[in-house]
């Protein structure tokens, strides 16, 4: 009996460090996973001022009022479909503001060209919403003058196709994209005038 407890307490010990040691492996290989997700653009970058191509043409605003191109890598496994947001936190409506929104993009596509939105030059079957400016598509940056707001631009990665109502609010399309998301890529471009 006095060797089987120094044994089992050995035992207890090296049992505890694999695990411990499996756990942080798929921790770590998870983490990587996620990182593999990535959103671009040639027509914005992390943190900076957005181009006058993508500023709304309107309220006291003049510019193209033109999509950016999107490009993304590494989707997670599961993904079915794909849905893309816009959103700027920044607004003073006590919600924020949608600049944009797409769902039901096919999960083999793997891009969005500048100009796309309102084209025929978006992916087959993507259905785009309805921005907070009151019309579909892509609605461009123009907050009130002397801000700074930020534009973030989320793809998610779902793991279904949706079947949204007809005229679907923004808060219904995001509460049901987040039901749905598996991961997210984002980049968050900026604007003052």
């Amino acid at each position: 009996m006095s060797f089987t407890l120094p044994f089992m307490r050995a035992c207890t010990r090296a049992c505890t460090a694999a695990l411990s040691a499996l756990t942080l492996s798929v921790t770590l290989s998870g983490a990587l996973a996620a990182e593999e997700f990535q959103l671009t653009s040639q027509s914005m970058a992390e943190g900076v001022q957005l181009s006058t191509a993508q500023v709304f043409e309107g309220f006291g605003c003049t510019g193209g009022n033109r999509s950016p191109d999107l490009a993304w890598s590494g989707l997670p496994e599961g993904t079915e479909s794909l849905a893309l947001t816009a959103y700027d936190p920044d607004a003073p409506t006590g919600s924020g503001w949608w600049h944009w929104g797409v769902v039901n993009i096919p999960m083999e596509t793997t891009e969005v060209p500048a100009g796309a939105s309102g084209t025929d030059a978006m992916p087959e079957g993507a259905l785009e919403l309805r921005n907070d400016y009151g019309s579909p598509g892509f609605g461009g940056a123009c907050p009130p003058p002397g801000e700074v707001h930020r534009y973030i631009f989320t793809l998610h990665a779902l793991s279904a196709k949706l079947d949204l109502p007809e005229g679907v609010t923004n808060a219904i399309a995001g509460y049901m994209i987040n039901s749905q998301t598996i991961a997210t890529a984002k980049l968050t471009a900026v604007y003052t005038r």
